[in-house]
C-alpha cells in the first residue's frame, strides 16, 4: 500500500510532465483568441511560480485584453521567433491583481532569465513602462 501512495496518479502524469516541460522551456507560444474567434500567437518568456506558469507583459497589450475577454488559450514550447518545438496544450489564464503575487511571479522570471531580465527591467524603468507590467497566471486544463 505504501508503494502505491508514492506512485503518481496516472491520470495526472501526462499533464504534470507537460507542465514541467513548459516550465523549463526558454520560450512558449501563447495562442489567445480575438472576439471573432481567430487565434493570435505570441512567443513569450515563462516561469513557474506557486503552481502556475507565469508570464509578464505590458498591461495594455492586446494579449491581456484578449485574455480578459476569453481566458482560454493554448500554449506550446517554441523558439524565440515562435516556431513550435512541442505540442499545443489547452490552458486558462488570468491577470494577477494581487501585488505580492505579481512580485513573486516577476521574481520567478528574474531568477530564470537572469541578466536578460535585468536588461528588460532597466529598460522598463528608464522608459517608464514598468509600472504598467501585468502578470498572467496560466494553468493547463488537460483538455486536448
Amino acid at each position: 500500500m505504501a508503494a502505491d501512495a508514492q506512485r503518481p496518479n496516472p491520470v495526472y502524469a501526462p499533464l504534470m510532465s507537460a507542465f514541467e516541460k513548459l516550465a523549463k522551456a526558454r520560450y512558449v507560444n501563447l495562442e489567445t483568441y480575438r472576439k471573432n474567434g481567430s487565434a493570435v500567437q505570441t512567443p513569450v518568456w515563462v516561469a513557474r511560480d506557486d503552481g502556475d506558469l507565469v508570464v509578464f507583459t505590458n498591461g495594455d497589450s492586446y494579449k491581456v485584453k484578449r485574455l480578459r475577454h476569453n481566458p482560454k488559450l493554448r500554449i506550446a514550447e517554441c523558439s524565440v521567433r515562435g516556431a513550435l518545438k512541442g505540442p499545443w496544450h489547452q490552458a486558462i489564464a488570468h491577470v494577477v491583481e494581487d501585488e505580492s503575487r505579481k512580485q513573486s511571479a516577476i521574481q520567478a522570471i528574474r531568477d530564470k532569465y537572469g541578466w536578460q531580465m535585468t536588461l528588460v527591467d532597466i529598460g522598463a524603468r528608464l522608459g517608464g513602462t514598468k509600472k504598467n507590467w501585468a502578470v498572467l497566471a496560466i494553468r493547463l486544463t488537460g483538455d486536448e
